[in-house]
């Protein structure tokens, strides 16, 4: 539908649960964000609560509106639900997210359509779930509702949406009847309504496994499914299984490899399979080593073991670096000065950026300091994204070094300053300032991006958004989540920390994106006290499904800064002021280095090498699986009938499915041979007679069938739903 297309749509309130009108304008479509009395108002946070809106006439919804007071406040919508439909009962959920807890006005898209059809609705639901403040009420400020009630859009869509539930329902009753093996009633009505229950596919493996129980030919069906690439789908949704690996190259203070560090930076050139390490701190001075570490032959190389003797950088920590792997180029900016050097000497305070020429292996000045260009002040703790297609660097956030001593008496230290977003031209030498903290921001969004330390900030090449997340400023500890499109200079805020569960913030997350998959990989190790993220720092992997708007946990270590590496060595101990690099190609990070924390009985700097690879099951496994599961029927129908057949086919067909490196999939396995010698006592079928048993039989097929329904698309399956649960009491 034309975006023209969209209108407010007028409502009145239907019905309301537990809710008191402090106050209704007459015209309830009137924002009045400095009225406090202008809202509605829960008399208390006990469910249920709700607010139903009636419209005039049955519209297409798209999008919700919520206006708010000119301030925060506690009665703030955090969670809530909305629902719709033709009538009050039976509604559908539109929509499961929150509120910020600020003044701007929020707007959500609501779902609209189903299999590709706009349905329509008269009743609106809007149920709070959790409002900002503890045990307080909740409250609604104002409502716009937004889509397109047309009658010559709406009569199709709605005699769509009638022919589309009666469709339901006649496929809910053909599920029940057959999982009940009420088989004359199932064919007469497919016959009568001409429905089909399923794709033709799961019709014809139902046949043959509930059926005739073929279950060869049920094998080769779901063989010619994976070919087919039908299963994709269920395994792009399973979870990841991360596998740590140590990588040794060169032994213990060997100068083949770098020696331990923290603050140091890394890049990796993904297409010649080389990760570039430079600069950090040992523990007693900066260094100024360049390494490279060639992935296929695990080597590293000492490509320079003082940059700055060579027209390059000095030594130097908390600097950053990007990579240009068309072009062959790393560019690296900014650096943490000590406060004595920043006091003595005017100098160090300049921002010098340079580039670096991998063929050449060449150092290059671009300027010594970028501040003198429009561009940030010195700066550390800062991130730095380089946009290949348009040559063009993005540097956000750090904070800015000055010249202030601090004085160790006085009662309140200064505020610290940070920067902004800049943006580097790199075919003209130029530098654009895009955002100042003070200023504000220059897009043409309602939302700024707020300048921070230790954030994580990445570029999506193919949708053109800078990514970022987290970090800390001050002392407050950041957990939102937004995003930057770098064509149209849009701010847009994907989740703030409060809506959904979000990785742990902090100082010391490393985060990395696959743009082939549009997901981001978030490595955590610090919980929200700062002045405790070195004693309570743990490992905790993330991952954000961009398409999806999801955050799913990976793992989350056990280990703490306090433990040792001892019996662990498949997993590194948690750290911070390490680096993490990501090979999108082929699927790989490697982290390097790192403070392990005060309080570890380790070295104060790391030197270890790792790579961490994460797993989905593949479509060999799954094919494994599912002859494993339909053998197991297999034979625990022959033990009932041949028992010395049942056994040989126990020790070769079913043998052949099971992985017996799994300890679970080894130990079912060995309990199936118990069958084997059940006496009739032990035997809970022993009772049946001969029509029971085939009952019998054809409930567990049925269920096998489930389960192997759950491998397949949903547009391929049966409903979801059952027939029985929609009876009510």
């Amino acid at each position: 539908m034309a975006t023209e297309s969209l209108q407010k749509l007028k409502y009145s309130i239907h019905k309301c649960s537990s809710f008191s009108s402090c106050y209704v304008p007459e015209n309830i479509l009137i924002d009045k964000p400095s009225d406090q009395s202008s809202r509605w108002s829960s008399d208390s946070n006990n469910p249920p609560q709700f607010l139903i809106l009636k419209l005039e006439r049955p519209a297409i919804v798209q999008s919700i509106t919520f206006g708010k007071y000119e301030k925060t406040h506690v009665c703030n919508l955090k969670k809530f639900k909305v629902f719709g439909s033709m009538k009050e009962d039976n509604m559908i959920e539109l929509l499961d997210s929150g509120l910020r807890n600020d003044h701007l006005p929020e707007t959500f898209s609501l779902k609209h359509t189903v299999s590709g059809h706009m349905f329509p609705c008269r009743y609106i639901k809007v149920v709070p779930i959790q409002s900002w403040g503890p045990s307080f009420n909740f409250s609604i400020w104002h409502v716009e509702l937004r889509g397109n009630d047309d009658i010559e859009v709406i009569q199709p869509c709605i005699s769509w949406f009638n022919h589309y539930r009666e469709k339901e329902a006649i496929r809910l009753c053909l599920k029940h009847f057959r999982q009940h093996n009420y088989t004359e009633a199932f064919e007469s009505l497919q016959k009568k309504t001409r429905v089909q229950l399923e794709d033709e596919m799961l019709s014809r493996l139902h046949k043959l496994l509930v059926i005739d129980g073929n279950f060869s030919a049920c094998e080769d069906l779901l063989e010619k499914a994976a070919v087919e690439g039908i299963f994709n789908v269920y395994l792009r949704q399973q979870e990841y299984k991360p596998k740590w690996s140590p990588i040794i190259s060169g032994g213990e203070g060997s100068q083949t490899a770098p020696g331990m560090r923290g603050g140091h930076q890394m890049c990796i050139d993904v297409h010649s399979e080389i990760i570039y390490l430079f600069g950090g701190w040992d523990g007693m001075q900066d260094l100024s080593d360049l390494w490279a570490y060639h992935i296929p032959s695990n080597q590293w190389t000492c490509l320079s073991q003082d940059t700055s003797s060579e027209e390059g950088p000095s030594a130097r920590s908390c600097h950053k670096m990007c990579i240009d792997t068309e072009r062959k180029k790393i560019f690296t900016l900014g650096r943490f000065v000590d406060v004595s050097v920043r006091s003595r000497s005017p100098d160090s305070l300049k921002s010098d950026f340079y580039v670096y020429d991998i063929d050449t292996n060449k150092w290059t000045l671009i300027t010594d300091n970028t501040a003198e260009m429009g561009g940030p002040q010195l700066i550390f703790d800062h991130q730095m994204c380089m946009d290949v297609e348009e040559n063009t660097i993005y540097v956000f956030g750090g904070k800015i070094h000055t010249s202030q001593s601090v004085d160790e008496h006085a009662s309140v230290c200064p505020e610290p300053l940070f920067s902004g977003l800049f943006a580097y031209r790199v075919p003209t030498n130029t530098w654009y300032k895009l955002q100042d903290d003070s200023s504000g921001c220059t897009c043409p969004s309602p939302y700024e991006l707020r300048p921070r330390v230790g954030h994580s900030m990445l570029f999506h090449e193919k949708n053109r958004k800078l990514y970022i997340f987290a970090g800390q400023r001050s002392k407050e500890q950041l957990s939102d989540f937004y995003t930057y499109n770098v064509d149209t200079g849009e701010v847009q805020v994907l989740c703030d920390g409060a809506k959904v569960e979000v990785p742990s913030t902090g100082l010391t997350q490393r985060a990395t994106i696959d743009p082939e998959l549009s997901e981001i990989h978030v490595l955590c190790g610090s919980n929200r006290e700062k002045d405790k993220r070195e004693e309570n720092i743990r490992n905790g992997l993330w991952v954000y499904e961009i398409n999806q708007n999801k955050w799913s946990c990976v793992y989350s270590s056990k280990l703490n800064g306090q433990q040792t590496l001892k019996g662990q060595e498949l997993e590194p101990c948690p750290r911070f002021a390490h680096q993490l690099v990501y090979d999108h190609l082929n699927k790989v990070h490697y982290l390097f280095g790192g403070n392990p924390g005060k309080h570890s009985p380790l070295k104060m700097r790391l030197d270890d090498f790792w790579c961490l690879k994460l797993f989905r099951p593949t479509v060999e496994q799954l094919l494994r699986k599912a002859r494993r599961l339909i053998r197991q029927q297999h034979f625990q129908e022959i033990t009932k009938t041949d028992p010395v057949r049942a056994l040989a086919y126990l020790q070769s067909d079913l043998a052949d499915t099971v992985d017996h490196s799994d300890d679970e999939e080894t130990r079912e396995f060995q309990l199936l041979a118990s069958k084997l010698f059940r006496t009739k006592d032990q035997d809970d079928d022993v009772h049946l007679d001969k029509g029971d048993d085939v009952e019998v039989k054809f409930h567990q097929r049925t269920a096998l069938f489930d389960t192997l329904v759950e491998f397949f698309p949903d547009e391929m399956t049966q409903p979801k739903e059952n027939l029985v649960e929609l009876i009510s009491l």
